[in-house]
């Protein structure tokens, strides 16, 4: 070994701080408008969602014209399309072979995946915000008689719920496949089949409210349901059948997973 070796100094990196959560976070929401897959998703979420709002207003009677109608309008186009944006949050690091550069600026890729889930969710927020104010106005024009019988903050709560576990089952999914067209394939027909299929079964039909996912939010869809204790049971027990296993599922695998 030359002595211009021995000699060279070591850059000690021990005393850099590491990147803050805000930062990550930041990143991470910049990276759901900064693709032209995401930033289209967007775009349609906005206009479709006001779409379906004024198709409802147009078609729809005066009396129908209620609060709870044009979110419930609302609710199932976004619980369709949210999803979709974690999904390409998450594998478009795997496709675009970005994960190497990410995880190499932050190491830990736990919280990598954590600015991820909390960028999704304030996006998602966002989106159901947009419903709200839109329904807030279809509803004050409509002149339904009590429109805003169910516009209380339970079941704008319900409404919100909904769509943040659609959004965290997108994502689980995206992290279990790290591939944007098989997550997306699977979360679409996966659940829907299976949800058909509990509720067509005779064998299945008295337990699908605990492992079908679709069944146990049946209630939360349903404003002028009061959701007791076993309503809650069902869905906390579907969701970790069909949201919490997949999203452990895929966390460990992005934690193992050689990036190139």
């Amino acid at each position: 070994m030359s002595a211009t070796s021995l000699n060279t100094p070591l850059l000690d990196v021990s005393g850099t701080p590491r990147t803050g959560f805000g930062r990550l976070l930041r990143v991470e929401l910049r990276k759901l408008v900064d693709t032209r897959a995401s930033r289209w998703v967007l775009i349609l979420i906005a206009v479709v969602t006001l779409a379906i709002m004024v198709i409802f207003f147009l078609v729809s009677k005066p009396q129908e014209r209620t609060f709870a109608n044009f979110t419930g309008a609302a609710g199932a186009l976004q619980s369709f399309l949210l999803p979709v944006l974690p999904i390409l949050l998450v594998t478009s690091e795997w496709s675009q072979r970005t994960a190497l550069t990410t995880f190499t600026l932050e190491p830990s890729r736990g919280r990598v995946i954590a600015a991820k889930v909390v960028a999704s969710v304030l996006v998602g927020l966002l989106a159901v915000v947009l419903a709200i104010a839109l329904a807030t106005v279809g509803t004050a024009l409509g002149g339904a008689p009590d429109g805003f019988a169910h516009a209380g903050a339970g079941n704008v709560g319900r409404f919100a719920l909904l769509e943040t576990i659609g959004i965290l089952q997108g994502l689980a999914f995206g992290l279990l496949f790290l591939s944007s067209a098989a997550a997306i394939v699977v979360y679409l027909v996966v659940p829907t089949a299976f949800s058909i299929v509990a509720n067509i079964w005779a064998a299945l039909r008295d337990a699908a409210p605990w492992i079908d996912l679709g069944t146990a939010q049946t209630p939360l869809q349903d404003p002028s349901a009061d959701l007791g204790g076993q309503q809650w049971a069902h869905l906390a027990t579907a969701a970790a059948i069909w949201v919490v296993l997949p999203f452990v599922l895929g966390l460990a695998r992005v934690l193992r997973a050689e990036v190139k």
